[in-house]
């Protein structure tokens, strides 16, 4: 409380003892895997695929990293990370390049892309005379499609800073010059196109280049620094095991290492793929014989999508990850993070890897693979929302991704309680603030009930905080909530009754 020493009228400033719980987002994924360039083990936030495209390249043979991100964005989903792997060290590669020269068998320039990989190939550079022409002076016009990128007027063979070489690699986005041994004339005027850009993609690719290391900030346990990620998917482990890098063996250990990465960060759940070429049976000796994983935190998802390949122009089968980790973002935006993320179209798939009937599913459905189906009439659809865990209260993934979100929220939204006074002032603002937060969840569906006692409960008094735990310096909040379940079968009985006949009979 101020002292005041003088009459009169003082304005002060109180708090209303009740602080609002935002809610945290709930569909950010991570993708690790093999890119045609771009930063390597850096976590890279995205917001679309033309981000993509500029940073980490376009879609590139035998890797599926840019299908994933690509079928995201496509699907619905909003921003993302992506991490680059290389296998231990950075791809060389090849730059698309070109040569000037003043006549074929004379030294000249050699034009060269600035980066490795198939983006320069096409880019065309003409050779023409100056705007104001003198001595030997000329102009370097590049372009793509017809359209002007970039022009470079006044260059020169002579030394000094109009010369061609010094001019373009300090000012050139796209290029650079490097010049032959000898004494050059000016180049003729021309029009050359580069070629010969390709990205090295490595085809040795480790388990540990995919898990990576905390430490060094390397593969997904760099990811442990972003504290947004939500969901976390490795498409390329299976280009990596088609290629004969790493074997079902190699593949069992990543994708332990994934479900122990969401588990230990405890707000993450884990995409999984299966391998490729499998029919329903295999699938589920996989599962339960090979893989035999158990986690609430980890979604298995089977059999992979058709799709177009630019990189090659044609349809080619892809993990179907990056598409679930978009309908997980869409279905957030369109319903919330607790209705189940199924029933959903896949945007751009073309057709499945193999078409499940309802008896395959049977078998796959209770041991937690999610199925994709193709429907007459309705397209293809997630038909399956259930995690990998064996314990029934974590059965579905809507459950474990809300749990998440509320856990999150709440953490985040009652940062300001540390270190206030311990007393019943403080648990009463905590029990309003928590209580607030989730009858506004159970407005939105999120909660079962028909009022808010139905719903949830929030105890935080003398009972929860006893002079023991006070003294600990701790404050004990207990809240329970009864969440919503999806109605994953739905039952009709239908009978006959005679016409006529009253129906209490």
């Amino acid at each position: 409380m101020p002292t005041y020493l003088s009459p009169g009228v003082y304005v002060e400033e109180t708090d209303s003892g009740s602080r609002p719980i935002e809610g945290v987002g709930t569909a950010v994924a991570a993708f690790v895997g093999l890119a045609e360039k771009g930063p390597v083990n850096t976590p890279t936030r995205l917001s679309s695929w033309t981000q993509y495209s500029t940073i980490f390249g376009a879609f590139v043979p035998n890797t599926f990293l840019p299908h994933a991100v690509y079928a995201y964005f496509l699907n619905g989903g909003g921003s993302c990370y992506v991490v680059r792997i290389t296998g231990g060290e950075e791809p060389k590669g090849t730059n698309a390049a070109a040569m000037i020269a003043a006549e074929p068998d004379k030294p000249g320039y050699k034009i060269e892309a600035l980066s490795p990989g198939g983006d320069a190939n096409g880019l065309s550079v003409d050779v023409t005379d100056a705007s104001e022409p003198s001595d030997d002076t000329f102009k370097l016009v590049v372009r793509r499609d017809g359209e002007v990128l970039e022009e470079h007027d006044g260059v020169t063979t002579k030394a000094g800073r109009q010369n061609v070489v010094t001019r373009v690699n300090a000012a050139s986005q796209l290029l650079r010059i490097t010049a032959a041994a000898g004494q050059i004339e000016r180049p003729a005027n021309t029009t050359v196109t580069l070629a010969g850009g390709q990205a090295d993609v490595p085809a040795r690719i480790e388990p540990t280049d995919y898990v990576g290391d905390v430490a060094d900030r390397t593969g997904f346990g760099g990811l442990e620094a972003i504290d947004e990620v939500t969901m976390v998917a490795v498409p390329d482990l299976m280009a990596a095991h088609l290629s004969g890098a790493v074997d079902l063996e190699g593949v069992k250990a990543v994708q332990l290492a994934m479900i122990a990465h969401c588990e230990l960060m405890g707000d993450r759940v884990a995409i999984l793929d299966t391998p490729a070429g499998l029919n329903a049976q295999a699938v589920h000796d996989w599962r339960m014989q090979t893989a035999g994983y158990d986690s609430k935190y980890a979604a298995l998802y089977w059999p992979w999508v058709k799709v177009f390949d630019p990189a090659t122009a044609t349809n080619v089968l892809v993990p179907p990850s990056g598409a679930v980790a978009g309908i997980w973002g869409r279905n957030d935006d369109t319903r919330g993070v607790h209705k189940a993320p199924a029933n959903e179209v896949v945007r751009g798939a073309l057709s499945l890897e193999l078409d499940i009937t309802s008896r395959e599913q049977e078998l796959l459905n209770p041991d937690g693979i999610n199925c994709i189906r193709s429907f007459a009439g309705r397209g293809i659809r997630v038909w399956g929302a259930r995690t990998l865990s064996s314990d029934p209260a974590w059965r579905y993934v809507n459950l474990r991704r809300l749990f998440v979100y509320l856990e999150e929220s709440i953490l985040k939204g009652t940062q300001w309680v540390v270190f206030e006074p311990n007393d019943d002032a403080l648990w009463a603002k905590l029990r309003r603030t928590i209580s607030a937060f989730l009858i506004n969840e159970w407005r939105k569906g999120a909660l079962f009930g028909l009022t808010p006692d139905e719903a949830f409960f929030v105890r935080c008094d003398r009972d929860t905080n006893p002079a023991e735990s006070i003294d600990a310096g701790m404050v004990i909040c207990e809240i329970g909530v009864a969440p919503v379940k999806p109605a994953e079968f739905v039952i009709f009985r239908l009978s006959q009754f005679s016409g006529g006949a009253s129906l209490t009979e």
